[in-house]
Formats: C-alpha cells, sequence, structure tokens
C-alpha cells in the first residue's frame, strides 16, 4: 500500500520516528553537574488503591541557577503514552501546568504534571509514573545537558476481586495501617471534658474553703476555716461563737440579734433559708457566754453543729441558696 495514499498512516510512522529519535538524543546527552538544578517534589497522597480513570497529579517545583536555561520544548507531551520494554504502560499525561519566575540568579519553574490511568487488571499490579528527562541548556556555552526527574511507583488496583482473596495476605506493605474515624469520638471525649471540668469547678465553689474564685473569701468562709481549725474545748468553742458573731454583723451590716433578723432577711433574703438555725445559734451563744446551765438541743457536739451551721451561711453568701428557692417556697 502507498503510505501517500494514507496520510494518518504516514504521520502515525512519522511520529514514532521522531519520538524514537528524541530518546535517542536523550540518551546521548550528558546529566547536568550537581548543584545546579535544585528540585522539590510533591508526590500523590498514597501509593496504592488506584484504578482504571484515576488521575495522579505531581507538583514539581525546579530551580535552576543562571546560565543554564530549560529547554521548555523539552517538556513532556500531553497525551503521549509511554512504553516500557515496547509494550504500552497504561499511563499518558493528561495535562501539564507551567509557571516560570526569575529569582535573581536562578529560575524557578513550577511545573504540574497529571497522569491518567487507563489500564486495569484482574489482580493488583504495579505502575508508574514515568522519569521525565528535562534538556537543559547552557547559554554561554550552548552546551546541551539532560536532568532526570525521577519516577514514582503506586499499585494499580482492579475494578473487582478476581477469586478467593484473603485481605489479611494480600495487603500492600506500602499503604499503611486502616484507620478508622474517630472524629465523633473526639468530640464527644471534649464536651465530656468540658463537662467534667464545670463540674469540678462547680464542686470546687461549693466546698472549696480557700479564695480561689468570685465570692470565696467572704466572711463566713473565714470562720468556716477558722472553726475547722478549734479545739473541742470550752475556748475553742467560745472562739468559735465569737467568730459566727462577727461574720453575722459584719454581713449584716449592724450588730444582729433574736429581735432584728427581719432587718437581715431584708438586706439578705437568702438567709431566711436558715432562720430556725440562726435562732439554734443565738441559742447556743446565749449558753457559751451568759447561762453556763442553760440547755440547747445541739446534743453533745455543739462545735461539729456550729461548723454545719457556717457552712449553710457560706452558702447563702456565695449564692447558692438563692432568692428564687425562698419564692418557690412562699
Amino acid at each position: 500500500m502507498n503510505l501517500l495514499m494514507n496520510p494518518w498512516l504516514f504521520a502515525l510512522i512519522l511520529s514514532l520516528r521522531v519520538l524514537n529519535a528524541t530518546a535517542l538524543e536523550y540518551e546521548n546527552l550528558p546529566d547536568i553537574k550537581e548543584g545546579i538544578v535544585s528540585i522539590n517534589l510533591q508526590e500523590p497522597e498514597r501509593t496504592v488503591g488506584y484504578t482504571v480513570g484515576d488521575v495522579l497529579t505531581r507538583h514539581i517545583t525546579l530551580e535552576i541557577k543562571k546560565p543554564y536555561q530549560l529547554i521548555e520544548e523539552s517538556l513532556p507531551i500531553i497525551g503521549y503514552e509511554r512504553r516500557y520494554k515496547g509494550q504500552l504502560i497504561g499511563i499518558d499525561l493528561s495535562n501539564i501546568k507551567h509557571i516560570k519566575k526569575e529569582d535573581g540568579d536562578a529560575v524557578m519553574h513550577d511545573l504540574t504534571f497529571s497522569y491518567q490511568i487507563f489500564t486495569n487488571n484482574v489482580v493488583v499490579k504495579n505502575g508508574a509514573l514515568p522519569a521525565e528527562y528535562l534538556r537543559i541548556i547552557n547559554t554561554k556555552t550552548k552546551e546541551i545537558v539532560r536532568y532526570r526527574v525521577p519516577s514514582f511507583d503506586f499499585a494499580i488496583s482492579p475494578l473487582s476481586i478476581f477469586g478467593a482473596v484473603k485481605i489479611e495476605n494480600n495487603m500492600s506493605g506500602y499503604r499503611g495501617p486502616l484507620l478508622l474515624d474517630n472524629s465523633n469520638e473526639k468530640q464527644h471525649f471534649k464536651l465530656l471534658l468540658g463537662i467534667l471540668a464545670i463540674s469540678l469547678i462547680g464542686l470546687l465553689y461549693m466546698l472549696g474553703k480557700h479564695a480561689w474564685l468570685p465570692k470565696m473569701g467572704g466572711p463566713f468562709a473565714k470562720s468556716y476555716r477558722q472553726i475547722l481549725k478549734s479545739a473541742n474545748t470550752p475556748e475553742g468553742l467560745q472562739n468559735a461563737v465569737s467568730s459566727m458573731h462577727a461574720s453575722l454583723n459584719k454581713t449584716a451590716g449592724f450588730s444582729l440579734f433574736n429581735g432584728n433578723l427581719n432587718q437581715l432577711f431584708e438586706k439578705k433574703p437568702a438567709f431566711q433559708q436558715i432562720e430556725s438555725e440562726i435562732h439554734q445559734f443565738f441559742g447556743l451563744s446565749r449558753q457559751v457566754f451568759f447561762e453556763p446551765n442553760a440547755k440547747h438541743a445541739l446534743g453533745n457536739a455543739p462545735l461539729q453543729w456550729l461548723a454545719q451551721f457556717c457552712r449553710r451561711c457560706r452558702d447563702c453568701e456565695r449564692g447558692l441558696i438563692t432568692d428564687k428557692q425562698i419564692a418557690n417556697k412562699a
């Protein structure tokens, strides 16, 4: 058949000859000396799990020192399908982006190569994004050298499993462990930590004896610490009762007795919750200071009761017993 009668066949044969001649030309070129070209490669995220139709993208940054210059015609051709040992490898270059930028005594080339897979198999097969050979010219001496961008090896998976396969025996060593998505559990854990922190702060506020938070340094908080340290003796009890009197007077803003409790309740309504306990306290005070033989209904451990009463007063001053509780009871 006359080739001139079939221009398409003639063009195909001519292009193959040109590509073969170009390949031989690359093989005969010397490699560029070290230190002239710097490369930064950003490869695809994984090396396994690709199937037919997938696109793999390589981002390459080249820095070429002057007077050397990249021959841009040596960049790979879109659509050209490479061969290995005469056989098509089923991977071609589907897109290329090239951005050039001058940077002092060097030129930066930002290259993005997108390769698409056009092959499949019944089992996992090895694949590789081909090594790219770029031609570089010395603009002073006109010497042409080559620079090799390394290849990238990966695995191409079949669209469906062929035959009986045991997953544990066919895991790729390049894949790494299979990780479960624990983002929801992390959010729940953070939420629970927040609830725990708020609960601990609440317990600290209710049970804490020191002034670490606002309203924790009130008169009754100080009296409570003093009562806990008081000795279980008549003198210790007297000191504890005196401390409570001082805290009540300071809270009310005047000397507080049984007869003027209503003035305290008008100023501090929360203390109305413990009115009966305040009356008991004044009875204990009368017995301690004025009537040693008087009886009271506090049992044989008045210091222990006094500590509990002081803690109730401390809750009132901290707002843990609120005016709303009184309104609800009414």
